[in-house]
């Protein structure tokens, strides 16, 4: 008698239902990992998801050997360049022409630097320059966070029109630590300072611990990004001045180099 392929109620081969489930479950894993700034453990994902332990390694095994989740610590996981690959092909050219500047930037300042899009109502972390010093990361590429409590989000709220950048915002704003701004006509007058000056913060808004200061930046065809300083919060009080001018002057450093002039990108 000739093998027979089981199939499900579906009429789809066990074998490719299993393959779609497995998919499905990577997918699950994936997301938790791009919300979570820290990353998360295998046990944080078995209890999010409600899977068991084993299918978690497993994935997250196979995940890794595609360099699409990576360890960050003992334990503990993260989304992978690979995504960057994929997902942030479109801002190949934004930060093959920033790269540059941000190195600079953190050899000058010693700090972590950062390079955010405005994806789907987040800001998409597509680009980073590791400083040598001990702070930890707040976000990892391929991250998204949240835009009204960050540095990176202010800035790429800033260079829309005022209305449009209203829009941008979610209806509730949550607070993620007590220092977060959640009144949306405060944060809007926030966001019209940041555009006369050029200059966003983030005052331990949405890490404790952790500041930042951020400005909007344009490449040769129009791609804006986020230039971003991460800094723990005492470096920050003792060099803010130090910081915005380095940032500002590295950003007219890659606007004349790309673009031929020093203006901020303003919409």
């Amino acid at each position: 008698m000739s093998d027979q392929v089981v199939r499900d109620e579906t009429n789809q081969p066990a074998d490719r239902r299993m393959g779609v489930q497995v998919i499905a479950r990577a997918a699950e894993i994936c997301r938790e990992l791009a919300t979570a700034t820290d990353g998360l453990t295998t046990a944080e994902l078995v209890d999010r998801l409600g899977l068991s332990r084993p299918t978690v390694y497993r994935i997250l095994r196979a995940l890794m050997d595609e360099d699409f989740v990576r360890q960050i610590a003992a334990g503990r996981y993260a989304v992978g360049p690979a995504f960057l690959v994929i997902g942030g092909s479109s801002y190949g050219g934004l930060r093959h022409d920033l790269r540059p500047f941000m190195k600079d930037l953190s050899i000058e300042l010693g700090e972590t630097i950062d390079l955010a899009v405005l994806d789907s109502g987040e800001a998409l972390f597509v680009d980073q320059f590791v400083a040598v010093q001990g702070l930890r990361v707040v976000a990892h590429m391929g991250a998204r966070l949240p835009l009204h409590c960050t540095a990176s989000g202010k800035a790429l709220l800033a260079q829309l029109p005022a209305d449009e950048a209203e829009r941008g915002l979610a209806e509730t704003l949550r607070a993620y630590t007590p220092n977060t701004q959640i009144d949306k006509a405060a944060l809007l007058r926030e966001l019209e300072e940041a555009r006369r000056t050029g200059v966003a913060y983030d005052h331990e808004e949405y890490v404790m611990g952790v500041c930042a200061m951020a400005t909007p930046v344009r490449d040769a065809v129009g791609a804006i990004g986020a230039l971003t300083v991460e800094v723990s919060v005492d470096r920050f009080k003792e060099r803010e001045e130090l910081i915005a001018g380095a940032l500002l002057r590295h950003r007219d450093l890659a606007h004349r180099a790309l673009l031929g002039t020093e203006r901020t990108p303003q919409g």
